[in-house]
């Protein structure tokens, strides 16, 4: 803990970032595919300076994140989303080197801008009707997906003016999950591939976590480009870069009990703050604490509630070495990928600083938010 950092912050390690990026470009090299950023987890726009060491591009999903990496990553999107607008369209063609739709029907409504525009690359996403996802809010190939187009609708030939294909199916996945996704799409989509420039196979490679098979990944993405020598190999991972690079510091600020359950209240929300860990759902790691299944587990035993006033805002259950006491600090390990993208300010609860920890050991606040930022976001 570091007395100069502010309650509520999230606190990202330049160090460990650095590590991250080391292996992704390791992973570029050896295997010839390009890597790119995906904003969707990670947007923290300062410190893409740092990201330009090691990588080029970056991947949006609406105008704002095509701006954002046209402005502030120094180079056009890899675009994708599940539908675009007549309106908006030419705002997505302003920031974008690569475009992908969605649908048959979304590329028939945008023709005439389609074959107006230069520069840019389209592609088509695909479903290929397979996932080793568990949890359906983040299964894209869920039955009934309204994500990508799937082999019985294709047929044997790309709409005209589509040079790229796209596809998306992991979730913090496995080496050896891509392998089984690249061997359906070979066998569902062969003319497709024969037709297509580019693939993009999304995100969800989570190429720096611990236990990946980074060697299986390269000898995969290898082998595939040996047999399609004429694609382009892309990737798009988001929580792979920010994986295990920071924390988000919190204060205890009440301790109730009831019915044999301690609660430490905290000034941060896990509805806030930490949404994933509702949705998904999962229970963080935090630091000097161990998970435990019930209250009576272990000694020193305390579930965690946020400071929203909704009901489930709390997840449990931790044992902690000693009783935890009012004013004490905690740390929310891994808290940087799918957070701050995410977080909002329900019941106008303050909203956590943003810091960088730098290889000097020196705290640059990347962003501290007032009142004004709440206000400010309403009518």
């Amino acid at each position: 803990m570091n007395n100069n950092i502010p309650s509520p912050c999230y606190v990202l390690e330049e160090s460990l970032l650095r590590r991250n990026l080391e292996l992704i470009r390791s992973v570029a090299e050896r295997s010839g595919a390009e890597v790119i950023l995906a904003f969707k987890a990670y947007a923290l726009w300062k410190t893409f300076p740092v990201f330009r060491e090691y990588i080029k591009h970056s991947t949006a999903s609406s105008i704002y994140e095509a701006q954002l990496a046209y402005e502030e990553m120094g180079a056009p999107a890899h675009t994708f989303s599940p539908g675009y607008t007549p309106e908006n369209f030419p705002t997505i063609l302003k920031y974008s080197s690569h475009v992908t739709f969605n649908s048959l029907s979304q590329i028939e409504l945008l023709r005439e801008q389609i074959e107006a525009s230069q520069g840019v690359s389209f592609g088509l996403r695909i479903n290929p009707e397979y996932s080793v996802v568990e949890t359906d809010l983040y299964n894209p190939c869920a039955p009934g997906s309204r994500f990508g187009v799937t082999a019985s609708e294709l047929g044997d030939r790309l709409p005209e003016g589509i040079e790229g294909l796209h596809l998306h199916v992991l979730c913090e996945g496995d080496a050896e999950n891509l392998s089984e996704v690249l061997e359906i799409v070979e066998r569902n989509f062969p003319k497709a591939l024969e037709q297509a420039k580019w693939l993009n196979m999304g995100g969800g490679h989570l190429m720096t976590r611990k236990d990946y098979n980074v060697d299986h990944l390269v000898q995969t993405l290898r082998s595939f480009g040996e047999r399609h020598p004429h694609l382009k190999l892309i990737l798009e991972p988001g929580s792979a870069f920010a994986w295990q690079t920071g924390y988000l510091e919190a204060t205890i600020i009440d301790l109730v009990e009831h019915h044999g359950i301690k609660t430490a209240i905290v000034d941060v929300s896990f509805t806030c703050h930490m949404p994933d860990c509702l949705e998904m759902p999962y229970q963080p790691a935090i630091r000097g604490a161990r998970i435990v299944q019930t209250h009576t587990e272990a000694p020193h035993t305390y579930r965690i509630g946020g400071n929203s006033c909704l009901s489930g805002d709390f997840i449990g259950y931790w044992a902690f070495g000693q009783p935890l006491e009012i004013g004490q600090r905690i740390i929310f390990e891994d808290m940087l990928h799918y957070t701050t993208v995410k977080t909002n300010m329900f019941n106008g609860i303050p909203h956590p600083s943003i810091a960088f920890r730098r290889l000097d050991g020196s705290l640059q606040m990347l962003r501290e938010y007032s009142y004004e930022d709440y206000k400010n976001r309403m009518d």
